[in-house]
């Protein structure tokens, strides 16, 4: 039975939406930054995302979800649970559905990271790998509500893990690793404080959203609510072929993704907008391209024209009215110096 409530059946909330789709196609993306008020269907539409993504191949009983690559470099080690040798040759795969993974604010750091047995390890010589939140995370979401009220070090241990892709252990000069390559989505009220600079930084899209003020979607969303709470394998049937048409959308964008090029013009009008915007670094030019190109896959076109390219500023460096008039103004100066 699906109890999880369909993605297509979501009234409104377009942004949000659409910057989880992205991420979905290009999870390089770096992930999403929901600011606003609670009760705005921001967890609904993170679980309803994870159940519209296609299943992914897992190596069998791995406790960080390896694929076939990763459980060769990195599985190397018996687990607690008595997890066989290494057995190159006989590799038991599996599909299993995308899963929404929270990380919850009072949560520790072993909790986090994972740990090791110790004594196993010294008295047996067995690396024992009590997995943690980043291991279950892998190839994942990864979602954490109020972000910005995270204790520091925890913060730390994210920057880390999403700068490299690897969850590092270490405990009495012993050290295991493993992949840990996540969809970060994180959900905070900017009343209760501000996200750290080095997280913010690190996350590709920021969204701002409100709550829905036009009368008949509130209703809507009400009778739906309504609907789907009484039956809910009903409800998702009405929308199961608009999932479909979206869960295909999905794949053929993955598909068409690489073969996106981007003028030389339209990576100038980049720097230059993010400059303008006062951007430390190059991560926002980073982000612009990529979700300029994913957002050009998405609408089914091989080169990124304006329209993807303002869609993509607004949702990586904020809405603004003036942008297409900017774009225009840099591409005369661009076709001046020419």
């Amino acid at each position: 039975m699906n109890t999880i409530y369909p993605f297509t059946a979501i009234v409104g909330q377009d942004k949000i939406k659409k910057a989880l789709i992205l991420n979905a196609i290009n999870p390089s993306i770096g992930g999403v930054l929901i600011k606003g008020d609670r009760g705005t269907g921001k967890t609904t539409a993170v679980r309803a995302l994870a159940n519209l993504l296609p299943k992914i191949e897992i190596v069998k009983n791995s406790p960080f979800n390896a694929d076939k690559n990763s459980y060769f470099e990195y599985e190397l080690y018996k687990l607690n649970d008595g997890f066989n040798d290494l057995d190159l040759d006989n590799v038991e795969l599996d599909e299993v559905p995308m899963k929404v993974v929270e990380l919850p604010l009072g949560a520790t750091e072993d909790r986090i990271i994972g740990s090791l047995d110790i004594e196993k390890a010294l008295h047996d010589g067995i690396r024992a790998l009590e997995p943690g939140i980043l291991a279950k995370a892998n190839r994942n979401i990864l979602y954490i509500d109020e972000i910005n009220l995270l204790d520091d070090n925890l913060v730390d241990i994210l920057l880390d893990a999403a700068a490299y892709g690897v969850n590092i252990i270490e405990r009495e000069g012993i050290s295991i690793s493993h992949p840990s390559n996540f969809i970060l989505i994180g959900t905070m009220n900017p009343e209760e404080g501000e996200l750290r600079g080095q997280l913010s930084d690190r996350i590709g899209l920021k969204i701002q959203v409100e709550g829905i003020r036009n009368v008949k979607d509130r209703v809507k969303i009400m009778k739906r609510r309504e609907e789907f709470e009484k039956n809910p394998e009903e409800f998702y049937q009405k929308f199961k072929d608009e999932q479909i048409r979206l869960q295909n959308r999905i794949a053929s964008t993955t598909k068409l993704l690489d073969k996106v090029e981007v003028d030389d013009k339209l990576l100038e009008i980049i720097a230059r907008i993010t400059l303008e915007y006062s951007s430390e670094g190059h991560r926002s030019d980073i982000s612009i391209l990529k979700t300029s190109r994913t957002i050009a896959a998405f609408n089914n076109h091989i080169k990124v024209n304006d329209e993807d390219l303002v869609e993509a500023i607004g949702l990586v460096l904020g809405e603004d009215k003036f942008i297409s008039e900017r774009i225009q103004n840099i591409k005369r100066d661009i076709e001046k110096r020419e």
